[in-house]
């Protein structure tokens, strides 16, 4: 059906449509790195260095596998956002339950290639002897949660494409505490150890997905049942593969850029590298609300793009904007003022304090250079523009790449966090320079 034929749904769009779904997020993603310090703390208390430099390589081995496939999320988000913009019930259901299609193929496809997942992985991150066997006792389990990992990107996607911001806060904090509980209950009281804490995750990650679907059927009833018609549309089917294909580009260029700034920042020896890794706690804090506010922006533009509604979607373009900056701002105050106080409480060797407050202001800079990389973000992949996204991204990170390449020989680590602010601010004007473009195909589009 030609959708340009509907007539245009009017979307109404405040600063507390925004805040509804971006304060929640936001608290959120805080939970998540709570569950990394109970968990390193678990095996920590155990007194093992070996477990617990096995969870380290683990850790990000995982982060790196599930982190390359959260556009399930994104893109869930996005469709069901527009479906219900376009008042399209059965279609809203059906993104829902393409995209659990899809997660259950990723995961059973990730559980299949366990094996070579884990031997793979430990050759590529170096682990040797006890390391690896508690890297590996780890993963082997852990691998276990794969499918419902995946359907919790999912069910989160959908929460959020209907504006469910608190409902998504809840199945957050149910995951993530459950999941630290049976780590503490496993890994200590039982105590199990690695696996202790491994089992917590595939627990805390299976009664969050199992909570998610029964909300889904308890909040919709039979408009929820999935029907084999909605697994079968090739136009659709094609529509969320080209959707994800992008968002899984553009966060391959981002993984590739922090990991050149990390193997770049290792050439300038250890106390450089510590500087960094402890000035990068200052963008991942940043991270949290601006990926607030980006969610916002994902739900509210998908919306009134399915809408047909262009007042609404350039106010929310408006909105999430003054919110980015405001925040972005106020982090810079924030990080320039304290930053040396918080830079002492992570670290007590003297002499990464002083070089990472050598560097501190290019740190606090990210978040308003970032600011308006993950807005825009949010923006295009909410109306699914995701080819142009993913295209200013690869533009963002070659220019990223030629500006490493013109400036750290002359300028060492200064020259890496420069270009770093250079890539962040690339994404989001290249983003906001296109959308002018874009903005004429808005009715045609839908």
């Amino acid at each position: 059906m030609d959708t340009r034929s509907q007539p245009v749904r009017i979307i109404e769009v405040t600063h507390r449509s925004v805040l509804s779904i971006a304060v929640p997020m936001t608290l959120g993603y805080v939970t998540t790195p709570l569950l990394g310090l109970t968990d390193t703390a678990v095996i920590g208390r155990t007194g093992e260095a070996a477990a617990l430099a096995g969870l380290a390589i683990a850790a990000a081995l995982f982060d790196l596998l599930f982190g390359s496939l959260n556009f399930l999320r994104a893109s869930t988000t996005a469709l069901v956002a527009q479906a219900a913009g376009r008042g399209d019930a059965q279609e809203l259901f059906a993104v829902f339950w393409r995209s659990v299609a899809l997660s259950l193929v990723f995961g059973l496809l990730i559980l299949g290639l366990s094996s070579l997942i884990i031997s793979g992985g430990l050759k590529m991150m170096g682990a040797e002897g006890r390391v690896a066997e508690a890297a590996a006792t780890y993963i082997a389990i852990r691998i276990l949660a794969g499918p419902v990992t995946l359907i919790n990107f999912t069910l989160l996607g959908f929460v959020l494409g209907r504006g469910l911001g608190s409902v998504g806060l809840a199945l957050q904090i149910l995951l993530n505490g459950i999941n630290i509980v049976m780590s503490i209950l496993l890994g200590l009281t039982f105590g199990l150890g690695i696996a202790g804490v491994a089992w917590g995750t595939v627990i805390g990650e299976t009664v969050a997905a199992l909570a998610g679907l029964a909300f889904v059927f308890w909040r919709y009833g039979q408009a929820a049942v999935p029907r084999l018609l909605m697994l079968t549309d090739a136009t659709k089917l094609r529509q969320l593969f080209h959707l994800n294909r992008d968002i899984l580009i553009r966060t391959f260029s981002l993984i590739t850029a922090f990991t050149v700034m990390t193997r770049v920042g290792a050439s300038f020896g250890p106390v450089a590298l510590a500087a960094n890794a402890v000035l990068m706690n200052f963008f991942m804090i940043s991270s949290f609300y601006l990926d607030g506010i980006a969610t916002a922006a994902e739900q509210i533009a998908g919306e009134t793009v399915g809408a047909r509604y262009r007042p609404g979607f350039e106010r929310a373009v408006k909105l999430t904007g003054i919110w980015s900056l405001g925040l972005a701002l106020a982090s810079l105050a924030f990080f320039l003022g304290l930053g040396p106080s918080i830079i002492g409480f992570i670290t007590t060797a003297q002499d990464v304090r002083a070089a990472a407050e050598l560097y501190l202001p290019y740190a606090a800079f990210t978040a308003l250079t970032g600011a308006l990389a993950f807005q825009m973000d949010g923006i295009f992949i909410g109306a699914t523009w995701s080819r142009e996204m993913r295209n200013m991204m690869i533009v963002a990170l070659a220019g990223y790449l030629a500006t490493l390449a013109a400036l750290v020989p002359s300028f060492g680590n200064h020259g890496l966090w420069i270009a770093l602010n250079v890539f962040l601010a690339l994404r989001g004007l290249l983003l906001s320079r296109l959308k002018p473009k874009l903005d004429q195909t808005f009715a045609a589009s839908q």
